[in-house]
Order: structure tokens, then sequence, then C-alpha cells
């Protein structure tokens, strides 16, 4: 748009209003935290491997984590660093940067919108993001020298926080002040999620393009829908939840908290319950799967579709796998919660609704089977990881129906299986997916291609190390290996199992220095990659409509209209094997 005002580097590339490069923005920060959590995850890991002993990688860490004397990693700093480790891959990476930059990026140019419906409270969202991590992580580094020890340090309580670890200040190490510190920056991200989320919604209902109705929208803009919707009703929850443990530490309350004994002391608290905490956290925290793995999933849905050259199979049937998911994430929290005493009846009731999400679930799986069968695949770095995310999400579903059973869950409940089960089909399948992305919609982002050669040592170097990692812990948890213990020598029970820990330690290592290709192919190309064409995989959407080079608007004159959906590749009777969405309908043809 000619007519729009001359920008700054400020107003560009730092306070923008452009959804594009916000959706930088938040990819490049959900980059720097992955390396982070990823990090996390190499220390304690290296420390099950060899228990009490000193390693090179201590050296990363703040002074005072590690023993004087021995070196060793201390027990209360390995809580804390599986508590940092879970909260920012599951809120900040796969949460925040997965759907912040792909709703971002994606909404506006595949709706043949402009921009957001407002660029002011997209760019707030970002912000509030940016604040809530400069917080969480200054809480990794905070110490009170005028507190005794006990105070010290970031959260230690698990990513799921729950109290009385979380509620009371003097409970363990990690419960001072950098659990009030990682409450502040949850309840900041929060906020921004929310205004993320509503924006999105708007967007997409009142700024599509003429012709786009919603039965012509890609996948990936429905997926992105449902999962806005889905934040904007489960985060306040949260929010809730975390204000009420708020009040708890910091007010005298006690909404979590009764009969508490410390060091023989009997505190003031009477008549709460930490199960209220848990009801609330895991309102959340079941939408919160589906909130990280539909934006994943309706990725893979366009990935899978345009190198398979073929339409996507049951368009309707998926679309209607979405709603389905969403509505039946919301009445399966209990599955977390069937070791708290709940009722046997109670209990079935939560396993029958966990069983019935596993319908729509293998509808999605099935289309994305049928879409690649007798299909003439182009084997991209896109594809492999949109394959080995339908991969996790099989592999990693098939467990949950053990988790999700009642009676079958005490048995593996807070053991390295559930480590294993969630890793692979929320952690695995979404990081695929927002690899799929990424390497896919690259020349969109940037006007350059990455290394092709690069992208499959990174698939496949990730790929067998994550179920190198993942696989193993089903294993342990089958053995009965508790989750969170510093030390698997504590009970001479565990001690046959140490081998598998440094195999599991081996692949997590590899494959964290695997990503280093991803890191190097990514930034290099940013800057030296080969020019991209308009449409390099001659894919349908409206985005790659657009000029290689980004411009402010999207399209330099009017606005595309839509004519068909999006998912005409090998067509009968067409010339290429693929068909614009802005292509009109020739005499006699037909819609699909």
């Amino acid at each position: 748009m000619s007519g729009h005002h001359k920008e700054n580097f400020i107003t560009k590339y730092i306070f923008s209003m452009d959804h594009k490069m916000i959706a930088k923005q938040f990819l490049l920060t959900g980059m720097f935290m992955a390396i982070v959590g990823m990090l996390m995850s190499a220390i304690f890991r290296v420390q099950l491997a060899n228990p009490g002993e000193s390693s090179w990688l201590y050296s990363l860490l703040p002074s005072g984590w590690t023993n004087a004397d021995t070196g060793a990693l201390d027990p209360d700093k390995y809580l804390a660093l599986v508590t940092m480790h879970g909260t920012i891959l599951v809120f900040w990476v796969l949460t925040a940067a997965l759907s912040g930059t792909f709703a971002n990026f994606l909404i506006p140019l595949q709706i043949g919108a402009r921009d957001m419906a407002s660029g002011f409270i997209n760019m707030l969202s970002y912000w509030f993001f940016f604040l809530a991590t400069v917080i969480l992580m200054y809480s990794v580094f905070y110490d009170d020298p005028e507190t005794a020890n006990i105070v010290e340090g970031p959260a230690s309580g698990g990513w799921t926080i729950y109290p009385p670890l979380s509620a009371l200040k003097d409970a363990i190490p990690g419960s001072g002040g950098g659990m009030t510190l990682w409450l502040l920056s949850i309840t900041i991200f929060i906020v921004g999620s929310l205004l993320g989320g509503l924006n999105y919604i708007v967007t997409v209902l009142n700024l599509r393009t003429v012709g786009m109705s919603m039965k012509r929208l890609p996948l990936t803009v429905w997926g992105l829908l449902i999962t806005a919707i889905l934040g904007v009703l489960s985060f306040p929850v949260l929010l809730s939840c975390g204000l009420l443990l708020l009040f708890d530490r910091s007010f005298g309350t006690s909404f979590y908290l009764s009969d508490i004994i410390i060091n023989g002391v009997a505190l003031d608290y009477e008549g709460g319950s930490p199960i209220l905490f848990e009801h609330l956290f895991w309102f959340l925290g079941h939408p919160e799967v589906y909130i990280i793995l539909l934006p994943a999933l309706s990725i893979v849905s366009e990935v899978i579709s345009v190198n398979s050259r073929k339409p996507i199979f049951g368009y309707k049937a998926m679309v209607g796998a979405l709603f389905v998911i969403a509505f039946l994430s919301f009445i399966v929290w209990g599955h977390h919660m069937f070791m708290t005493g709940m009722s046997p009846f109670l209990g079935s009731v939560f396993t029958f609704t966990t069983l019935l999400i596993a319908i729509p679930s293998a509808i999605k799986v099935f289309n994305y089977l049928a879409t690649l069968w007798r299909a003439n695949i182009r084997f991209t770095p896109a594809m492999l990881f949109a394959i080995g995310t339908v991969s996790a999400f099989i592999t990693g579903g098939l467990t949950g129906i053990i988790l999700g059973d009642s009676a079958l869950d005490i048995n593996v409940h807070d053991t390295y299986f559930v480590v294993g089960h969630f890793h692979i089909v929320m952690g695995l399948s979404a990081i695929y997916g927002m690899f799929a992305g990424v390497y896919h919609w690259f020349p969109k982002m940037y006007g350059r291609m990455m290394n092709k050669n690069l992208g499959y040592l990174h698939f496949w170097g990730t790929f067998i190390c994550a179920y190198g990692v993942f696989f193993p812990m089903h294993f342990l948890g089958l053995a009965g290996l508790p989750r969170r213990y510093y030390s698997n020598e504590a009970f001479t029970m565990f001690e046959g199992l140490s081998d598998i820990n440094s195999i599991i330690t081996f692949f997590a290592l590899a494959g964290a220095a695997v990503q280093a290709l991803f890191l190097l192919n990514f930034f290099y190309s940013v800057f030296k990659g080969p020019r991209a064409t308009q449409n390099p995989w001659k894919s349908n959407t409206l985005e790659w409509t657009t000029p290689v080079e980004p411009i402010h608007g999207n399209w330099p004159g009017d606005l595309p209209v839509v004519h068909r959906w999006a998912y005409d590749y090998s067509k009968p009777g067409s010339e290429e094997d693929f068909i614009l969405q802005t292509e009109p309908l020739k005499e006699g043809e037909k819609e699909h």
C-alpha cells in the first residue's frame, strides 16, 4: 500500500504492528526459549546417567547450583531444572511460539486480509509474552541474600506447581521468591495469550476476503481458529487458579491449604484442598494439550496435501474432528487425577470420555494416511516432519489408552511411562509440526530457501534420537521407576535400570546436538539462502499470491477474490497439478 507511512527501525522491527513481523518475533523468542529448555534437559539427563558426579555442562549453571566439594548438581536445583524445563517447553515454546508464529503469519495471508483485526492488540500480545519471558528467565537466577537458603532459587515444585509446595513460601527451596516470579510471569503470559486469541478469532470471522467462505478455509486456519477459542475459554481458569494460589501465599487464605505441619509446627490453615487446585489446573491442562496439538496437526494437513499433490482426504471430516476434539477436551481433565481418591464411578466417566476422544483423533490419522495413499509424494524436509508428526501422534496416542484407563493408570501413574507418553504425543508431535511449518513457509517468511540436505539430516537425526530418548522411558515406567527423582539409585530395586538411563541420556545429548544443524540452516538461509520464487511448492492457498518481498498490507493492489477451496491438486482436466484459489471455475467445472 503506497500510502502507508514510512517506518523506522523501531516501528518496523521492534514495536511492529505488521502481523508478519510479529510472527517472526514469536518464532525467534520461541527458538531462544527452546534452546534454554533443551539445555536444561541435557543437564538433568547427565545427572540421571551419572548421579552425584560433576560434568562440564554444570559450568553453564549459576553459582551455587553445584556442590562446592564434589562438583555434583545440587538436588534442589535438579528439581528447579525439571520445573523450568517443563514450564518453558509447554507454555513458552509449544503454546506461545507455535500458535503465535503461525496464527500471526498465516491467518491474514490465508484468508486474504491486509492484517489482523487490531495491529495494536497484536503487538501488545507479543510484548506481554516477551515481558513474561524476561520475568521467567530472571526467576532462574533469583537469589535473595536477605532470606534463608530455604526460599532461594527458581520454582521447584514441578511445572504443574501443586500446593502445598507452591503455596507455602518455606516449604522447599524454590517455594519463595522464585515461585512468586513464576506465578507473575504465567499471569502476564495468560494476558498476552488472551489478547492474541481474541484477535485471531475476530480476524477469521470478520476479515475474510470476497469468496472466502468458511468451507473454503484452509485447514491451517480452521485449526488455529479452534485453538484460539480453546485458549480463550480455558486460560482464564488457569489465571483464577494462579490468583487463588497467590492469595494463599501472600494473604493468609486457605483455598488450597489445610492441616499443614512443618518441622513439627501446625500452621493456621484450615478448610482448603489441594485437590481443588488440581481440578482448576487440569481444566486448563487438557485443553492445553490440544492448544498445542491442533496448530501442529493443521500445519501437517496443509503440508501433506501440498506435497502429496492430492486433495486432503475428508475435508469436512477433518473440520468436524477438530470441533469434536475441542469439545471433548473440556470433559476429560479428571484422567490426570485418578490417584486423588475420586470415586470409581467418576473415574469410569473420565475413562469413557478420554477413550471417546480417540475417535476424532483416529479420523484425522486415517485421513492423513488416506491422503498419502498412492500419492505422488515429494519428500521435502517439511513433508518428512509432517509424516513424523503423524508417527508420533499414533505412537503416543496408543500409550494414552493405558493412561486413560483408571484401572491401568494406577500402576504407572507418576512414573517414566507418563513422561514417555506425553513427550511423544504432545512434545514430539507439536515440535515436528512446528519444524514442518518453518521449513514449508520459510520462503514466504524470509524470501529465501533453506538447505534441503541439512533439512534431511536434521529430520533423521531428530527422529532417531527422539525415539531413542522417549521410547525406553515406557519400560522404565513399567518397572515402577518414579519421575523427577534426583537419583534412581535411592532404591536398590532400580539399580539394574541405570544402563537404560545412560542410553536415554546419550540420545538426549545427541538429539540436542542435532538441533545445531537446524539453527545453522535457519540463520544462514535468512541471509545467504537462494532467493525463493513466488510459489516454490506450487501451492493453492492465498499466501503464495503475495510478492516474494513482503509489503505492508500483503497485496499491492486489490485483495484477491477466492473462487474455490484450497485443495484442488491434480484435478482431472487441469493443465497443472495445482490450481490457485484465485483461479475462477471454468465453464462446466464443479467445485469440490
